[in-house]
């Protein structure tokens, strides 16, 4: 497995390209801005790519979308919870004066139990709610693809509308038992591991507890 990033937009936030560099095959997760940049991020992996995979639906995660499908009009895959807020984007984008180009409508249903692939790279879907009503992360070949349940050091926010702190703690228990080698390529910050979360994450260890807002 091939991983790339780009981090983009005036809320900085990580954009991955997965590449199969034997298929040549590619998915985006989260394409959050400034598609002029993703899309050159993709002509140097020399792949294809196949899908655009969301592990939630804030604005700063689907922002890039539509300029990326405007090339490569490929199957966009998000949870359905979270489409309340993916509707929402372009008004969102307007409250903080950001420039922002509202997607179509997604092609597909992320769930529970699903299995994705990309080329011979296999990743499960995990729903893991609490930052976003729909939030699920991609857990295969070593790594997590986690959006904004967990950063190096902290957690995603749950005082933004839809959050839930209860189901935040919910799911953070359960990425604790997660094995720990695995690396954790965030929504924002830089990438880190399970292992070292469990050591120096008080959320993740359990000093610290999700507080409701």
């Amino acid at each position: 497995m091939h991983v790339a990033t780009a981090t983009v937009g005036p809320f900085q936030e990580n954009s991955w390209l997965i590449v199969d560099p034997s298929a040549h095959r590619a998915v985006f997760v989260d394409p959050g801005d400034e598609p002029e940049v993703l899309l050159a991020l993709l002509e140097q992996s020399g792949a294809t790519l196949d899908a655009i995979w969301l592990t939630h639906a804030h604005l700063d995660h689907i922002g890039g979308i539509a300029g990326v499908r405007r090339r490569w009009p490929v199957p966009v895959l998000m949870h359905p919870l979270d489409q309340p807020l993916f509707e929402r984007g372009a008004s969102q984008a307007a409250r903080y004066g950001i420039p922002f180009e509202q997607p179509d409508p997604v092609d597909g249903e992320l769930s529970e139990g699903m299995r994705l692939t990309v080329g011979a790279l296999a990743f499960d879907v995990l729903h893991v709610p609490g930052h976003a009503p729909g939030h699920v992360i991609f857990v295969g070949e070593g790594a997590i693809f986690g959006g904004d349940l967990l950063f190096a050091g902290s957690i995603g926010r749950t005082d933004l509308p839809g959050c839930d702190p209860e189901a935040m703690q919910r799911s953070l228990e359960r990425m604790a038992t997660l094995p720990p080698e695995l690396a954790v390529h965030p929504g924002h910050g830089p990438s880190t591991t399970i292992g070292e979360e469990l050591r120096s994450n008080p959320f993740l260890n359990g000093v610290a507890r999700v507080k409701r807002a």
